[in-house]
């Protein structure tokens, strides 16, 4: 049974169901806590604003738009339904695009290890989002390196151009953050499908958001503390 994705707890429940399904398909949720881990990787380090700014424009696209797009038409199964392959694509790989040149810019001027985090990161991004390889990097140990411990450590070579003992400890817990997050989101998902109890349904959602919300404001009070002892 295909569950109809546009019910999920992320998704508008207003508009039109194009709408819908447009901001659904960016699981903004998820986009947002990569979005922080690789935040707190780069603010961990000596704070240039530019950089985290820049670190954060690039795990939006790659993850946020570039994966999710090519997961939702290049994988087996079809959660957004059908959608327009080649409008997708290109969308997909015009976001990843920008995410790598920004990327190739830094690692340039003067972060070189971005090179490799940036080569391991796109061959997750297309090995996990198109289950390539018969799936095999279509797990949770991907999920929790690709995007639960090297985007910490990408913020952190940004900004130093190595990994620093903070950005190791701060990947430990975004790992086991990630785990969390894989367990009750397929359980969600699986109670969903299936049509579970209601109230067990939602204090899943519960749990969902709470990490969520959590880890944006565990991210801004860490920035908020590093900017005032920086300035």
């Amino acid at each position: 049974m295909q569950v109809d994705r546009t019910s999920e707890w992320f998704v508008p429940k207003f508009g039109s169901k194009k709408f819908r399904i447009s901001i659904g398909i960016l699981f903004l949720p998820y986009t947002s806590i990569v979005t922080c881990f690789a935040a707190l990787g780069a603010i961990s380090g000596p704070l240039q604003l530019e950089r985290v700014a820049a670190i954060c424009v690039i795990y939006i696209l790659a993850l946020g738009v570039g994966a999710h797009l090519l997961d939702a038409v290049g994988g087996k199964t079809k959660p957004w339904g059908n959608l327009p392959k080649r409008k997708i694509w290109l969308m997909a790989l015009v976001a990843v695009s920008i995410a790598f040149s920004v990327g190739i810019y830094f690692a340039f001027l003067d972060s070189p290890w971005l090179f490799l985090i940036g080569t391991v990161e796109g061959f997750f991004l297309f090995a996990y989002s198109l289950e390539l390889f018969g799936g095999k990097f279509h797990n949770n140990l991907s999920t929790i390196f690709s995007w639960g411990i090297l985007p910490v450590f990408a913020g952190s070579v940004i900004q130093t151009n190595s990994i620093t003992i903070e950005a190791i400890i701060i990947s430990t817990i975004t790992g086991f953050v990630t785990y969390a997050l894989i367990i009750t989101s397929r359980q969600y998902k699986i109670l969903k499908r299936d049509d579970g109890d209601p109230c067990i349904i939602k204090k899943k959602e519960d749990i969902l958001k709470l990490i969520t919300i959590g880890v944006i404001v565990g991210t801004i009070i860490f920035f908020i503390t590093k900017y005032y002892n920086f300035i």
